[in-house]
């Protein structure tokens, strides 16, 4: 494994990095002058482009790489320390901004504070230990907002638009990036793949942006919720998260460009070439839409009909359904935004969402959780075992989007299954050792292994992450690197054979 070429891959990942804090600077720039906002906000991006710039344009030219493509192994360890190295310096500026600074604090501690916003904001987890989110400066809330933009469809598919003009192949790059049961390849090369993804990626963000306008918000405030939507983040410019707005119009605008974001991207392109029905012909799409429509169904019903402390959540059908969409659909994308506080919900409700979590979007999408795919395929899978009783000597292929799908990949679904439920149940018994009772554990463990944001208890919709233990704050960052990269990338690195040249 070539070493250098992973530095020197790593190092044009941080030249592109401070190339986008251009963008908060600027806002910060702006506001200082119109809105009057302190000097150090600015001060604060420019250290951070200096240093990230300094860094990165060090990796790039003091080390000969020579040109070749990456191999699988420097394919995975470049996506999986390339999340690590641009959450490390992407919270730079909260670390120069102050953000978490406060008497009586040590350094490391306001570190972890600042790791973990960033890494909650690149791995689009929204997970945050902010109190109060409208406190901070317009930059702050631009760059937190932008980060999870630039995560949404990997910092990594960007780097593979980009890199091969800087010498750089790419092959296995994306391969690791989605490591899915199934992948379209939309065209043969993969630089051309990232530049499809991203023009789409980017037609929808202005789509979003327009519309949210149109409904009122401020060009600032629906540039941000749009990089929340599109990436399935959640990070918001408000305390109240969407529920701050209270319109209507702004939850069904965002509950549909959520929906968006949790379906495979290049659905959206054959769509957008005409190719129209191939929504229809997607198996895993109509499984995910089957899921979201019986969940809306039995929340709507369940919050008008049954009491919470002796009053019943909704008053009429209509209120009902409004908030069970945008929550349903914020959590099974693992969005994370919210209008309502759901722990007030009755029990089945609370159950149906937490369920949700664990299911995520649909592969090839931004959204995060177990996916789709791989839930149906079990579904499958386990129908057939049944078939297999009462037919011992039946063959019963698996099939999805009419393609059988072979043993080895069903075999990684399962992997992946077990792999997923041992590291939350793993997860959840330390974050209980660190203080959390049972279900703020299992909530903190899946909504960060998820990329939801949002959990249980202590750490539910209208609370944060800011009261966990240090070490645990550290734990949590680990599982949203593991949830956004679908666990192997990251663990394959754990395993001395890779390492071995």
């Amino acid at each position: 494994m070539s070493l250098k070429l992973i530095a020197y891959t790593l190092g044009n990942l941080l030249i592109c990095l401070a190339g986008t804090m251009l963008l908060p600077l600027g806002v910060a720039l702006y506001y200082q002058t119109s809105a009057g906002e302190t000097e150090s906000n600015l001060t604060a991006f420019v250290l951070s482009i200096i240093l990230t710039l300094i860094v990165g344009l060090a990796l790039r030219f003091s080390i000969r790489a020579r040109q070749e493509e990456l191999g699988i192994r420097e394919g995975f360890a470049v996506v999986a320390l390339g999340w690590v190295t641009v959450a490390l310096f992407g919270s730079l500026p909260y670390i120069f901004a102050g953000v978490f600074r406060s008497e009586g604090s040590s350094a490391w501690t306001e570190f972890s504070f600042c790791y973990f916003e960033a890494m909650a904001g690149f791995s689009t987890t929204g997970a945050t230990v902010l109190t109060e989110i409208e406190h901070l400066s317009h930059a702050v809330l631009f760059w937190r907002s932008l980060s999870h933009w630039l995560g949404g469809m990997g910092i990594v598919v960007l780097a593979v638009a980009i890199l091969p003009m800087l010498g750089i192949g790419g092959m296995q790059l994306f391969r690791a990036e989605a490591p899915g049961p199934q992948t379209d390849r939309l065209t043969p090369r993969i630089a051309q793949t990232a530049k499809l993804l991203w023009g789409v990626y980017l037609l929808l963000s202005f789509l979003e942006t327009v519309l949210l306008m149109l409904g009122g918000m401020s060009l600032f405030d629906a540039l941000c919720h749009t990089f929340g939507t599109m990436a399935t983040g959640g990070f918001s410019t408000k305390n109240q998260s969407i529920g701050h707005y209270n319109s209507v119009y702004v939850d069904m605008v965002i509950s549909f460009f959520m929906f968006l974001a949790g379906t495979n991207f290049a659905l959206h392109y054959r769509a957008l070439r005409g190719d129209v029905k191939a929504y229809l012909q997607d198996t895993e799409f109509k499984f995910y839409c089957i899921v979201i429509a019986v969940s809306i169904t039995l929340i709507s019903w369940n919050t008008i009909r049954f009491q919470v402390d002796g009053d019943i959540p909704y008053d009429s059908m209509w209120t009902s359904l409004r908030y069970a969409t945008f929550q349903v659909t914020s959590i099974i994308t693992t969005t994370g935004y919210g209008t309502a506080d759901f722990e007030g919900w009755p029990a089945l409700s609370q159950f149906i969402l937490v369920t949700l979590m664990f299911y995520g979007g649909c592969a090839g999408s931004t959204g995060g959780g177990m996916k789709q795919v791989r839930f149906l395929l079990l579904i499958k899978q386990s129908r057939a075992e049944i078939k297999r009783l009462l037919f011992p000597h039946a063959v019963l292929p698996i099939r999805v989007n009419d393609r059988v799908v072979p043993p080895e990949v069903m075999t990684n679904v399962l992997g992946f299954f077990f792999f997923f439920i041992g590291i939350f149940a793993i997860v959840t018994c330390i974050m209980s050792i660190l203080g959390l009772d049972l279900v703020s554990a299992a909530g903190a463990t899946i909504a960060t292994l998820g990329n939801i944001g949002p959990g249980l208890g202590s750490v539910g919709p209208t609370d944060n992450y800011a009261h966990i233990h240090t070490a645990g704050k550290f734990v949590l960052v680990f599982c949203m690197l593991l949830g956004r990269l679908e666990l192997y990338t990251v663990l394959i690195l754990f395993s001395p054979n890779f390492w071995k040249r």
